[in-house]
């Protein structure tokens, strides 16, 4: 069933983005990230102008990562005081990335220069991930197979302004918290996604944050920060499509309460290998429409002289 989307000034089938928009819900319910990184390069794929995409993703992102939330919070996953610390760079990184998106816009160049970050992103976190996943395979095999202690002191301990987590058991800085929320801000909007694939390793390997409480903290920030990342690009850049954030939006949250149940079912490290995959394959898609998509205009253009 095709569907006209106003803003995005495109007609695509509905039940392909119900369906995109749930697999996302799925990935924020099961591994606590937002799901733009995956989110936005399939509407660019779809033929969704960027800055269409962008906007709209973070709607999705706000929605699936309350669903999910909810589930948290039932199960006293969530520290709502280091999600505070999180929330209040995120704010400030949001404000500044839609300032910095409306500049490039101006200036002709948003484009491609959110197709480079994806390329470079992706390609990152696909081989990271890639490269965990199998670690974590072999000691699923084999307890004593690349065991690493994770420390519960790290230099960010050392840091000045002090605050006490009780709910993460931690007595550290405020100031890795607050800098990790702006730097998630600024991606959420200029990117359109969650973020919590920088921040969830952050803050456990950074601050020493346990695996259990960081998924629910992390959901908690998407939620605020993307639901205002929509609101600035609403009014400044006039580039959120209600249709397509509405169909998003509906699938995500149903998709989040899936993910929820999955991640207590299925074995995670199957599933990140996999996503890893996903996740290197869209980066070889947006990286070869790069190099061709120039190349096709170029030839184009010969023909016609």
């Amino acid at each position: 069933m095709q569907i006209y989307l106003p803003i995005a000034e495109v007609s695509v089938n509905a039940f392909l983005l119900l369906g995109v928009g749930g697999m996302v819900g799925i990935l924020s319910g099961m591994f606590g990230v937002g799901g733009g990184f995956i989110l936005t390069p399939l509407l660019f794929f779809m033929g969704i102008p960027p800055g269409v995409a962008v906007a709209s993703a973070a709607n999705q992102i706000a929605g699936s990562s309350f669903s999910a939330l909810l589930a948290h919070l039932a199960k006293r996953t969530v520290d709502i005081k280091m999600g505070i610390v999180l929330l209040a760079g995120g704010l400030l990184g949001s404000f500044l990335g839609v300032m910095l998106f409306a500049l490039l816009k101006s200036m002709g160049q948003y484009e491609l220069v959110v197709s480079l970050l994806y390329v470079v992103l992706l390609g990152t976190i696909g081989i990271l991930m890639l490269i965990e996943s199998v670690r974590a395979l072999r000691r699923a095999r084999d307890p004593n197979a690349g065991l690493i202690s994770r420390k519960r002191h790290t230099w960010a301990h050392g840091l000045p302004l002090k605050m006490r987590f009780r709910a993460s058991q931690l007595y550290v800085s405020a100031i890795p918290p607050f800098v990790i929320g702006i730097l998630v801000g600024i991606l959420a909007a200029i990117m359109g996604v969650g973020g919590g694939f920088i921040m969830v390793p952050a803050m456990i390997y950074l601050i020493g944050m346990p695996t259990k409480v960081v998924v629910g903290t992390s959901l908690f920030q998407f939620l605020f920060v993307t639901g205002f990342t929509t609101i600035m690009h609403a009014i400044e850049n006039k580039s959120v499509d209600v249709v397509l954030a509405v169909i998003l939006l509906l699938g995500g949250v149903i998709g989040a309460q899936i993910g929820v149940r999955l991640a207590t079912r299925l074995k995670a490290e199957q599933l990140r290998i996999l996503l890893a995959m996903v996740v290197i394959g869209v980066c070889l898609k947006l990286a070869s429409d790069l190099v061709l998509r120039p190349a096709e205009l170029y030839s184009i253009e010969l023909s016609g002289s």
